[in-house]
């Protein structure tokens, strides 16, 4: 029986699941594939055997970190979410974000999606776990883990590092705006915060904008960013591309980016708009609740604003606050993301305009991630 389980481990899906109505109707006498086993109680159907039933199963994958980076890269996510996005937005299933406060400040995050298409066979979950005070045991403040489920039997296909992960769909959401929104001649990215995300962002950037030659790093503490562009030069990843640290003033740097990209979670505005250049393309994705705020009303005034998702709308400091005084309404929004993948919305619409892309993430960018992660995987993408 060992041996048949394994045997199964590389059956596409679509055999699996025939494989399964097929033992359903054997083993349940039905008329219909998926009606309910009993359709009377004269002549009860025979029950399957503990064998029988361990032949359809599926031998739940987990997927650690180091597999997790060896599998997926920002190009292959970028264009997953390019192709991918349009078509599943509306099959997907994606509730708010619940979060549940635990012994303060801690709390626990679950994000839950799932299809109601056979088309996109899959049903997944995000927990994510906050806890502050673990910089005191050097621990991580954050951790989290993604548990992907096949939509037709329930049954877990894998687990995965949902920190990983979510450190690569937000920065492959952000590496995809700026495709659609920032100028195809952008030389200079300038990285505002040296985090985990930082890095992503920097990589996800050049990948989408292949004409950047120089990333300049910001961060208060001017060391975390000397470091962080260390680390990426001594990478030797991206050829012909020079990066930097800065201890200027950050109006100053500000100026010289042709993408300003923002990973912080400041509750007092960094990126002053009077001080982005024309053409300027805005990234911004530290922010997450209405007392944070990554750049002044100036920067949401002059530039056209786009979302991620509708979500943005309600839980961005620097939108929550900008409708409130009367900075931009939200029917001024330039559109979403999907909206602009569609060509439904118009993006940039010449090089002296100034655009802004504010990102909060959902549920649909956390299971399309790990899709291609899981597939990738089955398909010997290892």
């Amino acid at each position: 029986m060992g041996k048949t389980i394994r045997s199964l481990e590389n059956v596409p899906f679509s055999t699996r699941l025939l494989k399964t109505k097929a033992f359903l109707r054997c083993h349940f006498s039905t008329p219909s594939s998926f009606s309910l086993p009993f359709t009377s109680m004269a002549t009860p159907p025979a029950v399957p055997t503990a064998a029988a039933a361990a032949a359809t199963s599926i031998a739940p994958i987990f997927i650690n970190t180091a597999t997790l980076r060896s599998i997926i890269t920002y190009k292959s996510l970028i264009q997953h979410f390019r192709t991918s996005l349009p078509i599943v937005t509306s099959i997907l299933h994606s509730p708010p974000r619940q979060s549940y406060s635990l012994s303060p400040p801690s709390s626990l995050l679950l994000m839950p999606s799932w299809s109601s298409s056979s088309s996109f066979p899959y049903l997944g979950v995000k927990l994510i776990t906050y806890f502050p005070q673990n910089s005191a045991l050097q621990l991580p403040g954050v951790n989290g883990s993604y548990v992907l489920f096949d939509s037709a039997t329930g049954q877990t296909l894998a687990s995965m590092d949902g920190t990983e992960l979510t450190l690569w769909r937000t920065s492959c959401v952000s590496g995809l705006a700026s495709e659609i929104l920032a100028r195809n001649d952008a030389t200079v990215l300038v990285m505002i915060g040296s985090g985990n995300l930082a890095p992503h962002l920097i990589k996800a950037h050049l990948t989408a904008k292949p004409s950047l030659r120089r990333v300049i790093i910001w961060n208060r503490t001017e060391e975390k960013a000397r470091k962080l562009a260390q680390f990426l030069e001594n990478e030797g990843k991206f050829e012909g591309v020079c990066f930097e640290s800065s201890g200027r003033f950050l109006e100053e740097v500000v100026g010289m980016g042709d993408i300003i990209s923002c990973a912080t979670n400041s509750e007092t505005p960094l990126v002053k708009g009077a001080r982005l250049k024309a053409g300027a393309h805005l990234d911004l994705v530290g922010s997450f609740k209405h007392s944070m705020r990554e750049c002044d009303d100036e920067a949401i005034k002059r530039g056209r604003v786009f979302i991620d998702n509708e979500m943005a709308l309600e839980e961005a400091g620097e939108l929550v606050g900008a409708f409130e005084r009367g900075v931009i309404g939200k029917g001024e929004i330039g559109g979403n993301l999907v909206e602009l993948i569609k060509g439904e919305k118009v993006g940039r619409r010449d090089s002296e305009e100034v655009t802004v892309f504010k990102s909060v993430g959902s549920a649909v960018v956390d299971i399309l991630s790990a899709q291609l992660v899981y597939e990738t995987y089955r398909n010997g993408g290892l």
